[in-house]
């Protein structure tokens, strides 16, 4: 139970650092020169979690060890050379924050069954 609460609040906290990330990306729209950034967490996720777990004796994935990585993006080049586009940054804000939601829930409820454990109910 605990690996995954640690698992749950390892994913927020990157679903929390991303939104940050895309608002400074929005933040600096106007910027010139500017270079979006986002953080890359699901690809090294996806990598860990290769094997499907069908079996509860299987072993669940670490996430203890992935790191947040943070990479430029953005192909568009403005007329004075930023790259924001800021229609894309809003679709990633918003995925980010419904991601973060979710998992905030999940959280939620596993704090909820690990109180009922311990209040033997």
């Amino acid at each position: 139970m605990w690996d995954k609460i640690d698992n749950l609040s390892t994913m927020a906290s990157f679903y929390l650092e991303r939104t940050k990330v895309i608002q400074s990306n929005i933040a600096n729209a106007d910027t010139p020169g500017y270079k979006p950034k986002d953080l890359v967490f699901e690809k090294m996720v996806d990598e860990q979690m290769r094997l499907k777990r069908d079996d509860p004796r299987h072993i669940d994935p670490d996430l203890s060890e992935t790191k947040f990585r943070e990479v430029q993006s953005g192909d568009i080049r403005g007329y004075d050379d930023n790259r924001v586009d800021v229609q894309e940054q809003l679709a990633k804000l918003a995925e980010s924050s419904i991601m973060y939601k979710a998992l905030g829930e999940n959280l939620k409820k596993e704090f909820a069954k690990l109180k009922l454990v311990i209040s033997g109910r």
